[in-house]
This record gives structure tokens, sequence and C-alpha cells, in this order.
């Protein structure tokens, strides 16, 4: 018995001992190898997501293929031409001397803009106005996915090469966040192909409920403008030509109205409406008022707002309809079309609070027209 016993415990002290031995090696092992596991970890993850980015790229390659062969009815097969503008970059004027910038980046946006368009005119020759519009949204959609795919790929591929943790901890990090666009841009693949409002298109459709049934005439490129009459006031309600996809040229579209009026029954405030970007917790959905040009994009079109009630000493109000970053470009959720009554109601709340009777308004609807005419 004793000696059973005496077996027992010897073997629970080899085996103890054993486990101290093994735990020590992995402790040693751990030490000195400790970021180097921790760096082949976050590689997997970031080439999983790499592997999902390019399938995305890819779907957004084809439908763009398969949408110009389905509207445009080329004669001759449009993937190298797709290829070709999927690769297209803009280079950005020097900035060591800001004076004068703004007018060089909006010739070169002019330039692209002219580029773009008549790339998809002659791969998709028989589209309408509309459907050129979206065609060259739906590119756009697909050269972004592209761009996405490459710098995550050049970030994966030198980290892989050189393994060191603080290149891939660049990708690494903000990689969630990254592919909540990547998702929002392949969501938006299905809304251009089908002329589909999104999420930044509640800007004009709140313009477009309120400028409905009214004549309007084009007061810049792509931008349209209607006189409607409420509570003794005129307003002057702006927004991109739609129902095809585009933004316009609200900058010159506001600038003309106002120069117009100048002369006679001057402009006397300058009410925005646009989608902005919503903090996490906030409701989708949730209408804000504020001051300022309520626009994004790279700059050019907000500068010129600004010099043209700068220069006449308009006030410049602003009213955005709060939406995730997953909803911008993605196909319009209910929320966010319901949210639009009530900045119509908002609106007009403004209207009535920083204006009198008598007085000259203009609401301009910012954002993507796609979907949504007047």
């Amino acid at each position: 018995m004793f000696r059973l016993v005496e077996q027992l415990l010897q073997s629970n002290s080899d085996l103890g001992m054993i486990l101290q031995t093994l735990f020590s090696l992995s402790f040693i092992i751990y030490l000195f190898y400790a970021q180097r596991i921790q760096a082949m970890s976050m590689l997997r993850q970031v080439e999983g997501t790499l592997r999902k980015v390019k399938a995305l790229r890819d779907k957004g390659r084809s439908v763009s293929i398969e949408t110009i062969n389905e509207v445009g009815r080329p004669e001759n097969d449009p993937t190298k031409d797709v290829d070709r503008f999927m690769e297209h970059f803009l280079i950005p004027p020097v900035d060591l001397d800001p004076a004068g910038i703004v007018g060089k980046l909006g010739q070169l946006l002019n330039v692209r803009e002219n580029t773009f368009e008549d790339e998809v005119r002659a791969m998709a020759p028989h589209a309408s106005d509309s459907e050129v519009n979206n065609l060259e949204n739906l590119l756009e959609a697909s050269l972004a996915l592209n761009v996405y795919y490459k710098v995550i790929r050049h970030f994966y591929l030198l980290g892989k090469k050189t393994m060191n943790i603080y290149v891939i901890m660049q990708i690494h990090m903000i990689l969630p966040m990254i592919v909540r666009e990547i998702e929002a841009y392949s969501a938006a693949l299905q809304a251009f192909k089908n002329g589909m409002p999104i999420g930044d298109s509640v800007g004009p459709l709140v313009a477009a409920k309120m400028m409905h049934g009214h004549e309007y005439e084009e007061v810049a490129r792509e931008m349209v403008a209607a006189e409607v009459p409420y509570a003794g006031r005129t307003l002057i309600v702006t927004k991109a030509k739609g129902p095809g996809g585009s933004v316009g040229k609200p900058g010159d579209a506001i600038e003309n109205l106002i120069n117009k009026r100048a002369e006679g029954k001057k402009v006397n405030a300058v009410i925005m409406v646009d989608a902005a970007g919503k903090l996490e917790g906030e409701e989708t959905g949730g209408v804000a008022e504020g001051v300022g040009a309520a626009i994004g994009g790279i700059g050019v079109e907000k500068y010129k707002i600004e010099e043209a009630v700068k220069a006449h000493n308009i006030p410049l109000y602003a009213v955005a309809i709060k939406q995730d970053i997953s909803h911008v470009v993605a196909p319009m959720v209910e929320e966010l079309f319901k949210a639009t009554d009530r900045a119509v109601e908002v609106v007009k709340n403004l209207v009535e609070e920083k204006t009198k009777e008598g007085d000259v308004v203009i609401v301009a609807g910012i954002g993507n027209t796609v979907g949504i005419g007047q």
C-alpha cells in the first residue's frame, strides 16, 4: 500500500517537473518571440480581410462591365476600358504657396469630371444622360474599392516582407473602420446600377419635396432651381439635376443666384441641407440646425459659397441629417427617408424665424441626386 502511494507521489513529482519545464520554455520563447508571434497573428487577420476586399473589388468590376454592356450596348468588350478607369488618379496642385490653390484644384476637378464623362460615353454609346451619370458613379465606386484593396495589400505585403510590427499595426488598427467604408461602397454598386437614392441623397430629396410642382431652370452645370412662395417669402430652391447620379456645382449655382439678384431684390439668407456623419450613439436620421456651409467634398464648392455670401453679407444657415458612414453611399434606409420630412419642417421654421415677409431665401439641397428628379 505504502509502495503504491510512493509511486503515485513520484509520478506526480515527475509530471510537475515536466510541466514546469514546459512552462519555463514557453515563457522564454514568448519572451524572445512575442513581437513576432503578435505580428503573425495580426498578419493573418489582415490577410483574411484582404481576401474579402478583393472579392468586393472583383464584384465591383464585374458589375460595372455587366451594366455597361446592358445599358450602353457597346460594340466592343469594355473590360479593358473599365480596368483602365479603375486605375485613374488625381495629382493635387502644389500647396507651398496656398494663394490661388482653390482655382487650380477646381480646374483639375473640372478636367477630371469631363474626362470621366467622355470615357463613360465612349464605353456606353447608347446610354442616356441620366444613365451616363449613374454609370460614372458606379465606376467611381469600383475605383474606390480598387484603391482600398491596393492600399491594404501594400501594407500587408510590406509587413509580411519586413515583419516589422509597426508597419503591420498601421493597417491593423484602422482595419475595422476601413471595412465599414468598403462595405458601404460595395452596397453602392447596386444603388448606382439601378438608379436608387443613397444616404447622401437626403439633401436633394428635401429640395425636391419643396420644389415639386414648380417650374425650374438650369442655373449652373447640372444644377436646377425653382422659385417657391412660402409664408410671404420667395424661396429659391436649388439642387443637382436628376435623376442621374450627380452632385452638380452647388457653389456655382448659389453664386449665380446671388449675383443675379444683386442689382434687384437681394438674397436675405441661404439655407443649406446636407447629410452629416453621426457619432456613435446618435440616432440615424437625426436632424440638427447650425450655421455655415453644409457641404462636403474637397472644398472647392464650399469656398465659392463662403466667398459669395461674404461678399454680400448674407447669413448662412445649415440643416444636417445625421447618418453613419455605412449609410452615405449605400441605398437610402427608411429612417433617412422619414428624416427628410422633418428636415423640410426645420427649413420652413428657419425661414419664418430668421427672415421676414418679402425676403428672398436660397434653399440648397446638397448631395448626390441619384434616383431623385425635380
